[in-house]
């Protein structure tokens, strides 16, 4: 039986591979996305942690684009190129460690309202509905303001924030899912309600929860980048937020050096970009009637 599980689960993985391909936004936000975790994995190898250091910087200060230094020096001397690939490391992380815990919040939440129903459900929609006409980044400046300036802060502050949007979708997906035949049929053998969510009605909301997190991922790196150009963020780590807080404090706008601002600005902006066709393909895949383009 387990041989034929992993069998019939490796075909659909096979399909779904097949499916996804024909979505050329969906594959061109992929490859962007598989050659940037490349850049930010191997970033040490690429520039070395020392790219870091203002003591040991290797150029002048806001010098322009050169031979030497591609997209020019920051502030203090240091190549921005290197900046920007070690940043990505920070910036990909954050956003899929806020992401993850952003949708696992907001899962359990969905799955035992929808599942239990009255006055949880009750209680728990409310408590949804003012996180919801509350602005997520006006909570999320609050948190980073409270609590100690670090990576995990920042993590915590917008994965907190943003999970509602989730739960919601959830919630709906189990109430649909439990109105099925075979879920009474698990109640009458027997099924406890542990079995029912985790056997049932969780591997049915996986692919909303699937599509959800692509989208919730592009959401947190671009709040991350707005927390760190405030001056939340972590100011030991490099961000591609922070190199644009750094550049709003040497006066870049006014001054116009250019090749400070739009390195980190255009890689958020194509960061955020690749994960939602990734999502948007997704979404396709899993649920043809959206008759989303290819």
């Amino acid at each position: 039986m387990t041989s034929l599980t992993w069998t019939r689960r490796r075909a659909s993985a096979a399909r779904f591979w097949r499916q996804y391909r024909r979505q050329r936004a969906g594959a061109y936000g992929l490859g962007a996305l598989a050659l940037i975790a490349l850049v930010a994995l191997t970033a040490p190898l690429l520039v070395g942690g020392d790219v870091r250091s203002v003591t040991d910087a290797p150029g002048t200060a806001l010098e322009a684009p050169s031979g030497r230094f591609p997209l020019g020096t920051d502030q203090f001397g240091r190549s921005l190129l290197g900046l920007l690939l070690w940043g990505a490391r920070v910036s990909l992380a954050v956003g899929l460690l806020a992401a993850a815990l952003s949708v696992a919040i907001g899962t359990l939440i969905g799955i035992l309202a929808g599942h239990y129903g009255g006055w949880f459900a009750t209680l728990a929609m409310r408590v949804t509905d003012w996180f919801l006409v509350m602005p997520s980044l006006v909570l999320a400046i609050v948190l980073a303001t409270v609590m100690s300036r670090s990576v995990w802060t920042v993590v915590l502050a917008i994965g907190i924030t943003s999970w509602p949007t989730t739960a919601r979708l959830v919630r709906a997906q189990t109430i649909a899912v439990e109105s099925r035949p075979y879920i009474e049929r698990a109640k009458a053998l027997g099924g406890g309600h542990g079995h029912i969510m985790s056997r049932h009605v969780l591997p049915n909301v996986m692919p909303l929860v699937l599509s959800q997190t692509t989208l919730c991922i592009s959401t947190a790196i671009l709040t991350e980048a707005t927390l760190a150009f405030l001056g939340l963020g972590d100011p030991t780590v490099v961000s591609w937020g922070g190199m644009l807080q750094d550049a709003r404090e040497a006066g870049a706008v006014s001054s116009g050096h250019w090749w400070y601002l739009a390195p980190p600005g255009i890689a958020i902006a194509v960061v955020a970009l690749a994960f939602t066709l990734c999502g948007r393909a997704i979404e396709s895949v899993l649920n043809p009637k959206l008759g989303a383009g290819r």
